[in-house]
């Protein structure tokens, strides 16, 4: 597809652009971005309406409407991030490392920018904004291939970049958005190891294994969320219910929003009424297993399929266990390796859960909501990977870099 080559080789030349600048720049770009922004409110809340209007006459559930909704106050907290970001210190250019051989020769590492970096997403118009933003600051172009559901809002936000762009003569192709969303330019697009350094896929588990499977470019792989919190029967039960119902209620078509709740069996009795109790005010359907069913009759008996299901929405499956190992086991049999928390006071146990579950997060005693970069402290982040290669939690600007050798030398020839 033609159209793919140009904007490849457009990518191409400002990740060259983008290479040099230094972090002045870099940040300028930034402030004026997150400034158009603010400037292109009502713009962008109008292109936004019209996602959100066709997802309720397709039906798509509360919870994902919700991750696709912008407003005034998300718009600002869109706008605060990229300003954030603008403050981080810049990754480029980082020594990690200098020494000397024998041979006289000066060998270092140091960080340098990825190049061109793809991403695919799904429904998170915030992704629009927040894969620039990081990816201008660890010096690279970014190509975005968004869903449908958020398609105006993400030309809406693409366009407010790039128009601030051009009116400060910077180049527009920092950014660029593929705005066809048939299948075949998707997979094309999958395909552009030409152009694209690095492909990264923020959406479903069937987004992520799709882009895996057809992808001829390094992906790195930012997984779907079956969290668990597992309530040792140490933790203060007052405050297992809160953090619970955080994890669970505040946002649950997140990533890491709580999906499983394991608890000590010797508590069961006492816990799981203040808990379901707790749930159902919350209006959370709650799946268990025969201890919870006959704890709370009016919950549905869990199927071997809900304990790997990724739920996003208010939905939640519970299970009694003996002990932490357990526990520990059924996270490794089910987990899809992105956040677990243990809520204890049993300093043995919380150790045991942070050294044995093999997670990118592992909590003790809070809510698996925090695993995110802005909460991390890392500004923003372009995902939360669950792998294990290069990259792995949420991925703030180091992530997003790679590191080369510079060598010194006075003449040296190899004998």
């Amino acid at each position: 597809m033609e159209f793919l080559n140009e904007i490849g080789r457009n990518a191409k030349e400002a990740a060259r652009i983008a290479a040099k600048m230094n972090s002045s720049e870099k940040n300028h770009i930034l402030k004026i971005c997150s400034k158009a922004v603010l400037e292109n409110t009502a713009y962008i809340l109008s292109e936004n309406k019209k996602d959100i209007e066709e997802a309720e006459k397709n039906n798509m559930k509360p919870s994902l409407i919700d991750r696709l909704m912008l407003n005034e106050k998300r718009l600002d907290a869109i706008a605060s991030a990229m300003e954030d970001i603008a403050k981080l210190d810049d990754p480029i250019g980082e020594v990690l490392s200098m020494k000397k051989l024998e041979n006289g020769l000066t060998i270092g590492q140091k960080r340098v920018p990825m190049g061109v970096i793809g991403i695919i997403y799904e429904s998170r118009p915030n992704v629009t904004a927040d894969s620039f933003s990081l990816c201008l600051k660890a010096g690279s172009a970014v190509i975005l291939k968004g869903g449908k559901d958020a398609i105006n809002s993400n030309k809406a936000i693409t366009d407010t970049f790039r128009d601030a762009l051009s009116k400060n003569n910077y180049p527009v192709n920092l950014i660029q958005l593929i705005e066809d969303n048939k299948r075949e330019t998707t997979v094309e697009f999958m395909k552009m190891s030409d152009y694209l350094n690095v492909l990264i896929p923020r959406g479903s588990k069937g987004l992520i294994e799709a882009v895996v499977k057809n992808s001829t470019v390094p992906v790195i792989e930012t997984g779907t969320g079956n969290c668990h919190i597992f309530v040792d029967e140490t933790a203060d039960l007052e405050r297992a219910v809160e953090i619970i119902i955080n994890a669970k209620v505040q946002r649950p078509g997140v990533c890491n929003a709580c999906e499983k709740v394991l608890v000590h069996e010797k508590i069961s009795e006492i816990f799981l009424p203040k808990l379901t109790k707790a749930l159902k005010e919350e209006n959370v359907q709650i799946r268990g297993d025969e201890i919870l069913c006959r704890i709370c009759p009016d919950a549905l008996h869990a199927m071997e399929e809900d304990w790997h299901e990724e739920y996003l929405d208010l939905i939640i499956g519970i299970k009694t266990v003996k002990d932490v190992d357990e526990a520990i086991s059924h996270i490794y049999k089910y987990s899809s390796g992105h956040s677990e928390a243990i809520l204890t006071n049993d300093y043995k146990n919380s150790q045991k859960f942070l050294e044995e579950v093999d997670s990118a997060a592992v909590y003790v005693n809070a809510s698996t909501r925090f695993t995110d970069g802005f909460e991390f402290g890392l500004g923003a982040e372009i995902g939360i990977s669950t792998q294990k290669l290069h990259a792995r939690g949420p991925m703030g600007l180091k992530e997003l870099t790679s590191t080369k050798y510079i060598i010194y030398g006075n003449g040296q020839i190899r004998k």
